[in-house]
């Protein structure tokens, strides 16, 4: 094998082929995820909850508490998301993409602070600071934690906040060994600063009809 693919993949030569191949089914229905959340598409939730299902099996499994903790917040939001979204405002309509509101902002602050906090609290019943890595993931499960509420919320901001947890991630990832992993949220970060895009035009164009 080469050197090139070596240090990109040679972590897995101890893995087995089952939990490879759930990391890059994961991976894909997880790139789906975000792709229909660009395209304002209700399947985000259903292809979300496949990925986030089998991410919480495999991180759990890896040990990997603080990813594993994001990944089941993500099933349990996608739940609630998928009713948002398909929550009727009147008789014709669905609950709207908008701006967040200052209310909205505020409790995007006690979320992101409460989880630290919860994040912090649960690394120290279990012993995890063992690394710098841990500190990582707390700030990144915060981060996370409040993009994924935003984005049920159908709320333009939701993509500030993954483009900012998708950059710590891409290099975090790596760095654990999951490259598939890794390679996901530098495509995610692309398809975030996409979806922001097509978010606030949306909300513009909205603006504009109004």
């Amino acid at each position: 094998m080469s050197p090139i693919f070596d240090y990109l993949f040679g972590q897995y030569a101890d893995y087995s082929t089952l939990d490879i191949t759930l990391e890059i089914v994961a991976v894909i229905f997880g790139l789906l995820s975000v792709i229909c959340s660009k395209q304002n598409n209700i399947l985000v939730y259903p292809t979300g909850l496949i990925s986030t299902s089998i991410f919480v099996y495999l991180l759990l499994k890896w040990g990997l508490l603080g990813d594993m903790m994001i990944n089941a917040y993500y099933f349990i939001m996608s739940l609630y998301g998928w009713y948002i979204w398909t929550r009727k405002v009147d008789a014709d309509h669905y609950t709207p993409i908008t701006r967040t509101t200052r209310k909205e902002n505020g409790i995007s602050v006690i979320i992101f602070i409460s989880t630290l906090v919860f994040v912090f609290t649960v690394y120290q019943v279990f012993d995890k600071w063992n690394s710098w890595t841990a500190y990582v993931d707390t700030i990144t499960t915060a981060i996370f934690f409040v993009g994924m509420w935003l984005m049920a919320k159908r709320k333009v901001e939701n993509w500030i906040y993954w483009i900012i947890g998708d950059l710590i991630s891409v290099p975090l990832y790596f760095y654990k060994g999951f490259t598939f992993t890794s390679f996901q949220y530098f495509i995610f970060t692309i398809l975030a600063v996409y979806g922001y895009n097509a978010w606030k035009k949306n909300t513009d164009k909205s603006l504009q009809m109004s």
